[in-house]
């Protein structure tokens, strides 16, 4: 089966094009089975293709096809196989508007505000990475006079990466760029809820790369996730996603004992001070809370420590600046605010927005409106919310909703916010407001978050090594220091010269 890789911006089309395909070994194929599930339009409620319910036979035949792969992939010079990625993100960023339509359908992220970024960091990913094949590079030990001894850095072999929906181009690139550019093969599986985008960047990549190096595979955990885990012949695994589903793929590795990288989530802190710049501050906690991805957002600022000689003031900035954002239809220029990806996780989150209204002392406040258009009547749009008069003890404020729903926290001892701060089983990002620098270092310091960030809200980006502590997972993504540690093994040499 062929689908063109010409640039197509209609997403509906391309779409119903992907329909139902997997692309493995370098060409589309549809499950062993013949079985598909539906793909959703989360602002409309209606099916817009079919994808591949792939099991143990379709993961099969792409980690064999990889296996076989990788083996003349690995003896190509690093710099080779890094220009190679490299073009792989030049020929992305021809199609980030196409790219950034399509995962705007079949997620729900507004296209200006969301989905066309995400596209164009992809293809950025890419770059960097290939960039960095020359730094594939061992090191020589001074162990005896008479003897050579050095270590040198080789692939792992076939890599099973594993991904969400919230951010799937971003979240795949981090793993294959690097995986790639190391000497290794990729078998993805993507989130059932969003096949359709990185089925099409597989396709165009495989324009440039040899067949069997990179496949995907789309399908549900039990069925596809997991026989990609214990398959015998997949040296490394990938992970993002939920806490517990990460548990079962470590349990899963350590069987096999491999090696193994979770991001899995946070309930990330905000520490707003008194003497904090407020036009800066509100912006940032509104970019923090990635309300316009809905609060779904593993990096979500979703618990905002706010002095209280500022807190009302705080609150209503950002209630005037969010009530101005537009919600509706994900594909249309002007939406800000797009929808919740899928049922599951609507009800999930209203169900914290019933939490927190039975919460004692808690004040609800809504933001911005719901859309008007009758055809987004059946959309998955929720209002995102702010509650205030509440505690860190509280479950909204301990537990991660993924959804558009922010817990603001007065406080007023700097000792004492931190270690709430801190009183957290996530530990993946953190972010405080100051103008105070030893303050700013103070928190820098204490903070127990993998990724802390002092008067600013950024995003992942290439070069920003970028990972958890505590439950939020294992390992770092996104910079040489990981392509390094989680894709290459490290081999010592020692020769003899007497």
């Amino acid at each position: 089966m062929t689908v063109s890789t010409s640039i197509e911006l209609d997403p509906f089309k391309l779409a119903k094009s992907l329909s139902g395909l997997n692309f493995v070994a370098g060409e589309f194929r549809p499950a062993a089975s013949g079985k598909t599930f539906p793909v959703v339009n989360p602002a409309t409620g209606q099916e817009v293709a079919q994808a591949p319910f792939s099991e143990a036979a379709d993961v099969d035949l792409a980690v064999q096809a990889a296996k076989k792969a990788q083996k003349e992939w690995a003896k190509l010079p690093a710099r080779n196989r890094g220009k190679l990625v490299a073009e792989c993100g030049r020929v992305l960023a021809d199609h980030v508007e196409e790219l950034g339509r399509l995962i705007a359908l079949e997620t729900g992220k507004a296209l200006r505000t969301e989905s066309r970024v995400e596209a164009s960091v992809l293809a950025d990913m890419f770059v960097f990475f290939g960039g960095l094949a020359s730094e594939l590079k061992g090191e020589t030990v001074p162990f005896h006079p008479d003897m050579m001894t050095m270590t040198v850095r080789e692939p792992v072999g076939v890599v099973g990466a594993i991904i969400p929906w919230n951010v799937p181009l971003l979240l795949m690139a981090m793993k294959a760029a690097a995986a790639l550019v190391a000497g290794n093969a990729v078998v993805v599986k993507s989130a059932e809820e969003a096949p359709l985008t990185v089925l099409r960047v597989t396709q165009i990549m495989n324009t440039v790369l040899p067949a069997g190096i990179f496949s995907i595979l789309a399908g549900f955990g039990p069925e596809c996730g997991a026989p990609l885990v214990e398959h015998p012949e997949v040296k490394k695994v990938t992970f993002t996603g939920s806490v517990e589903t990460g548990k079962i793929v470590y349990k899963a590795a350590a069987e096999k004992l491999i090696p193994v990288t979770l991001e899995l989530g946070g309930k990330s802190p905000m520490i707003i001070c008194a003497d904090a710049d407020m036009d800066k501050a509100v912006a940032g906690a509104i970019a923090g809370m990635r309300f316009t991805r809905q609060g779904q957002s593993c990096t979500a600022s979703s618990r905002i420590f706010v002095h209280e000689s500022i807190h009302d003031e705080f609150i209503a900035r950002v209630q005037e600046k969010v009530n101005a954002m537009v919600m509706g239809d994900p594909l249309d220029e002007k939406t800000d605010i797009g929808t919740i990806i899928s049922d599951g996780q609507f009800e999930r989150v209203h169900s914290y927005i019933k939490l927190g209204r039975e919460t004692k002392g808690a004040t609800e406040i809504v933001l911005s409106a719901m859309p008007t258009d009758p055809k987004l009547a059946k959309g998955k749009f929720v209002q995102p919310r702010i509650f205030a008069g509440i505690t860190n003890n509280d479950r909204i404020a301990r537990e991660e909703i993924f959804g558009p729903v922010c817990c603001v926290i007065k406080w007023s001892d700097f000792d004492s916010v931190i270690e709430a701060a801190n009183d957290s089983d996530y530990g993946l990002a953190a972010t405080i407001w100051t103008t105070n620098l030893k303050m700013a270092m103070d928190a820098t310091r204490r903070l127990e978050a993998g990724f802390v960030q002092v008067n600013q809200n950024l995003v992942v980006q290439p070069n920003l090594s970028y990972g958890g502590v505590k439950a939020s997972g294992l390992g770092k993504e996104a910079s040489l220091e990981s392509m390094l540690e989680h894709f290459t093994h490290k081999k010592t040499i020692i020769i003899n010269m007497q």
